[in-house]
């Protein structure tokens, strides 16, 4: 490829040749490259200084789809919704659940690519019940910075010895490598969703509750938690209606299997407060709303959080926020999940959202999720890691990207 064809960029591969070939040109010339999908992400993470895109939109296909064998491969930029569509034809699912960040984001809703989805590994409410988007990352093939193709793990899930390369590329923001084939485990999707809701808890109760769900032989696959103020913008209207908080456990199965549960739940959670069931469609609603974090897309004028943090501890960490802020939030992962929308003045609110996390010492962490790009620039979008981890953290970078030519300053501010 000649170097004036390149300058012009942005640059459009569409196959792993070609991005080997643009990641070789950039890195002999210490030129940093912003890799990117749709762009539903663009900010999500530090404001980057790439002088030129590496567009995977046109990267994009199913490469095969076995159901029988519950797994399917996919291009980085096949659009989530495509893969969701085939998945569903065959009754089989995403069980990770995975989010459609962009209105929040401020992008088009059903953009969002695979690629993007597992390079932020992205997972929704059902992550309680089913794991991570890393654990349903079975291979890769990928470029790293150095222009080397590699792969790691393969159609099946098994035991092998050397590093989990997949586990180490989810949540790593295009810093380390770009994928050029991904290979997910899929599993059947439900025959039936049941949620079962009790109206009116205050924080603590609510997530007592979920703990209970939890612990139960129930086998809920969401647990979550809406505050008054956020009840009312669903656009559910058993939901938004109800004038009160709202607490929601998901089950799903077999119709036999959903019934059953929804009404030993039903026992379960009585004693906690007034009751009311979704089915079918309010359900599926009402979670995807969840793992939207649809409740916060407007106004867009206030930055977004996430929290992740021990359950039990969830209450108090979020009275602390908002006795120094004018918060909204709610829970997901019955209590381990806490959005949260705060003024974007000042630092943002990172003071006092890392300040409550820090006083509970029990661990926990904050991400800086929407935010302009002149305060993801001046403090830290991710939770500052230990001066160990944050060693190691380079040492990584180093070896795949010497030249830091992937996304530089997109997880941390360069040297």
């Amino acid at each position: 490829m000649a170097d004036d064809a390149l300058m012009a960029g942005p640059f459009r591969p569409t196959d792993d040749a070609q991005v080997r070939e643009v990641v070789a040109w950039a890195a002999a010339r210490a030129m940093p490259l912003e890799v990117v999908g749709a762009g539903t992400k663009r900010g999500l993470g530090r404001p980057g200084n790439a002088a030129a895109a590496l567009d995977l939109s046109r990267f994009r296909g199913i490469g095969w789809y076995e159901a029988a064998e519950l797994g399917l491969a996919a291009a980085p930029g096949t659009p989530v919704a495509e893969i969701t569509a085939a998945l569903a034809a065959a009754r089989q699912q995403l069980a990770f659940e995975p989010p459609d960040l962009g209105p929040l984001l401020g992008a088009g809703a059903g953009q969002a690519t695979i690629g993007g989805i597992l390079a932020c590994n992205l997972s929704g409410p059902r992550r309680i019940k089913a794991g991570a988007a890393r654990d349903h990352f079975l291979g890769l093939h990928a470029v790293s910075g150095r222009a080397e193709s590699f792969k790691s793990g393969g159609r099946v899930v098994k035991n092998v010895s050397g590093y989990d390369l997949c586990k180490l590329l989810a949540g790593s923001y295009g810093t380390l490598a770009v994928l050029t084939d991904i290979t997910l485990k899929v599993l059947p999707a439900p025959e039936k969703t049941r949620t079962v809701l009790v109206f009116g808890l205050d924080d603590g109760a609510a997530v007592r509750a979920l703990a209970g769900a939890a612990a139960s032989s129930l086998e809920p696959s969401g647990l979550a938690h809406l505050p008054a103020a956020v009840a009312r913008a669903s656009g559910v209207d058993y939901v938004s209606g109800a004038g009160a908080a709202v607490t929601a456990v998901r089950v799903e199965g077999t119709e036999a299997s959903a019934l059953t549960r929804c009404t030993a739940l039903r026992e379960l959670l009585g004693a906690f407060g007034a009751i009311e069931e979704l089915h079918g469609r309010n359900s599926g609603a009402l979670w995807r709303e969840i793992a939207d974090v649809a409740a916060f897309v407007a106004p867009r004028g206030r930055v977004v959080w996430r929290l992740s943090l021990p359950p039990a501890q969830a209450p108090a960490v979020v009275a602390d926020i908002a006795r120094a802020l004018d918060a909204a939030w709610y829970y997901d992962w019955a209590g381990g999940l806490v959005w949260l929308a705060a003024p974007a003045d000042g630092d943002g609110g990172a003071n006092a959202v890392r300040g409550a996390i820090a006083r509970i010492g029990a661990g926990g962490h904050a991400t800086l999720v929407r935010a302009d790009a002149e305060l993801r620039a001046r403090i830290p979008v991710f939770q500052p890691q230990a001066p160990a981890l944050a060693a190691l953290a380079r040492r990584i970078k180093q070896q795949f990207d010497p030249e830091g030519v992937l996304n530089p300053g997109r997880m941390a501010a360069e040297a």
